[in-house]
């Protein structure tokens, strides 16, 4: 069986989840005023999308793979997998819950330096402390590319959107750690209801 998080697994810490396209680490871009505009988009979509729901098939940097159900609130995250096994993870709050029911096992972590993280401030700011490192728009497609301005060492968030007719719905999260490697989330099935979901669903604990 896979780890669902080798980060976690191999050195005891979280690195974190999840290409349309490789990121690369590297200084903010100055960006061009229609690439502001895109970025401007991503960042109300990240802040409007309450009822978020995808299906995934996550894919490890060994090319193993795992998939499951998404839930996202602005600010929240849940990961609910059918395979490799019964696995959740939690993302709220500044913190993140990672509880393997296979192994009995539970990981508890800040996202304060995890490039996760990026995805989940409340509200998202892709300005400021967040660095925007890249935007490529193709046809019917949008990425970009995040680091903390601070410490871009720590990591490369990639955000892949379809962007038709001017409407985004987001396909694929990926995180590039401080070793370079890639964990991908492809979504399928993206619907987005308006409703937030119940609190419970983003508590930080093992046991629901």
């Amino acid at each position: 069986m896979k780890p669902a998080f080798p980060f976690a697994t191999r050195r005891l810490m979280m690195g974190g989840l999840l290409t349309l396209l490789a990121a690369c680490a590297g200084a903010p871009v100055q960006q061009a005023p229609d690439q502001q505009a895109d970025i401007a988009r991503v960042e109300a979509y990240l802040n409007t999308s309450n009822g978020l729901q995808a299906n995934f098939v996550q894919t490890w940097p060994d090319g193993g793979k795992g998939q499951g159900v998404m839930h996202y609130d602005p600010g929240r995250l849940r990961l609910d997998y059918e395979t490799p096994g019964s696995m959740k993870l939690v993302a709220a709050s500044g913190h993140l819950l990672f509880v393997d029911h296979r192994r009995e096992s539970v990981t508890r972590m800040s996202l304060g330096h995890q490039p996760l993280g990026l995805l989940l401030e409340q509200p998202v700011r892709l300005s400021g402390q967040i660095a925007v490192t890249a935007v490529q728009h193709g046809q019917n497609s949008l990425q970009v590319s995040l680091a903390r301005r601070d410490s871009e060492s720590q990591g490369i968030l990639t955000l892949g959107f379809s962007d038709i007719g001017g409407r985004l719905s987001l396909l694929v999260i990926e995180m590039t750690d401080v070793e370079r490697q890639h964990i991908r989330l492809d979504l399928t099935d993206t619907s987005v209801s308006g409703q937030s979901w119940p609190d419970a669903m983003f508590t930080l604990s093992a046991s629901n």
